[in-house]
């Protein structure tokens, strides 16, 4: 029985973990959760399992809860995310949160001594360093959680890294794949939202229809495997069946295919190196017929080259990045900045900041909060 910490519990990844945890009642025990402000939904959650302690937002939220939920220990905030990261009566903490709130409970479960199962790719993203020395000093695992990344993970498997030539990530090229630049002037947020493959989270939704979530998956897919930003191809693959390739020296390329059906990542995380059955409709080639790859344009996706350019520099840039694409993300979804604005802001932070080192969590505070006043200031500039 493998007891897990479950953060973001609300989100497409949390319901989904929930899901595959709820097939497997005698494999997986969820013993703690969090859920930032979705009261409604933890409802819901309390009603198909039982936990012993709870983290939401917002603290005026806890005497309420208490009452409705006394046998529940409650607490709240960043800190309460932390504290839940740092219990010692669980063994993976699966990280379903979005953003760079994820980063700091993925570092504090690992130095605490707890193995963690990711689906927060900022995690990565702005601290992949950081993440890999705790990795190494506390002798912790890391498993992906991402479709991309456990499809790797399981092609890697029974070979040898040494013989890893490249690795080929698929991209489904999100809900404007089909639209040239001349056509996203106008678009709106429930067009951006209307992914044609996936269910996903709004925040991921939008970074899929601007290629910054590809761009963040190769910068996952680099600190994930050892693997340097030149043996690392994003393949547009309408379809998203199959979810990611690994070619090995021979040039023999392993592919996994699958629905896209989430659960079955984030149980192969959580049962590794086993496999479990897991409840869907048979996958079944035929019915699908045809196959479709392709180079990605760099001119079209922009920010998919940003993400390489900032990567292979390194230091602060990746942390800017991200900051600046989650506030110029939330501002699209808010109505505040058209589409294309989003590329403007996020490309404007990393030409903009000055490269400095990230040795530290500090190091990592500071870029964050540079390149989250960067688009602030910029998103100001079309409010006014």
């Amino acid at each position: 029985m493998k007891k897990l910490v479950l953060l973001g519990a609300s989100g497409s990844i949390g319901i989904q973990t929930i899901d595959v945890v709820l097939q497997h009642p005698d494999q997986f025990e969820i013993t703690a959760l969090s859920v930032g402000r979705n009261l409604d939904a933890l409802h819901k959650i309390l009603k198909q399992i039982s936990v012993k302690k709870v983290c939401v937002q917002e603290k005026e939220a806890l005497a309420s809860l208490e009452k409705l939920y006394p046998d529940i220990v409650f607490t709240s905030g960043d800190e309460g995310l932390i504290e839940l990261s740092q219990a010692d009566d669980y063994d993976v903490l699966v990280n379903a949160l979005v953003g760079f709130v994820g980063f700091m409970p993925t570092l504090k479960a690992i130095e605490s001594g707890h193995d963690v199962a990711l689906a927060n790719k900022e995690t990565l993203v702005v601290g992949g360093k950081l993440i890999k020395e705790a990795l190494v000093k506390y002798n912790r695992s890391l498993y992906p959680i991402d479709s991309e990344h456990s499809a790797i993970f399981q092609c890697l498997q029974g070979n040898k890294h040494s013989q890893v030539k490249r690795l080929l990530i698929t991209a489904s090229g999100g809900s404007f794949r089909n639209l040239e630049r001349k056509d996203l002037e106008n678009v709106t947020v429930e067009q951006a939202l209307a992914h044609p493959n996936w269910s996903m989270g709004a925040k991921i939704t939008i970074d899929s229809a601007d290629m910054m979530n590809k761009g963040f998956e190769v910068t996952e897919a680099h600190w994930l495997f050892d693997i340097d930003y030149d043996r690392i191809d994003v393949v547009m693959h309408e379809e998203s069946v199959v979810h990611s390739m690994v070619e090995f020296v021979d040039h023999s390329v392993v592919a996994q295919l699958g629905s896209a059906d989430m659960r079955l990542p984030i149980q192969y995380a959580l049962s590794w190196p086993e496999r479990l059955p897991l409840e869907e409709k048979h996958f079944d080639l035929t019915e699908i017929g045809t196959l479709h790859f392709k180079k990605p344009d760099m001119e079209r996706f922009p920010l998919l080259a940003l993400a390489y350019e900032a990567g292979k520099k390194g230091g602060n840039l990746d942390a800017v990045m991200n900051a600046a694409n989650e506030v110029a993300n939330l501002a699209f979804r808010e109505g505040k900045i058209p589409f294309l604005m989003i590329e403007e802001i996020v490309i404007g932070a990393v030409h903009s900041v000055a490269f400095e080192e990230v040795n530290t969590v500090d190091d990592l505070i500071r870029a964050n909060a540079w390149g989250r006043d960067y688009a602030y200031e910029k998103v100001k500039e079309v409010s006014q």
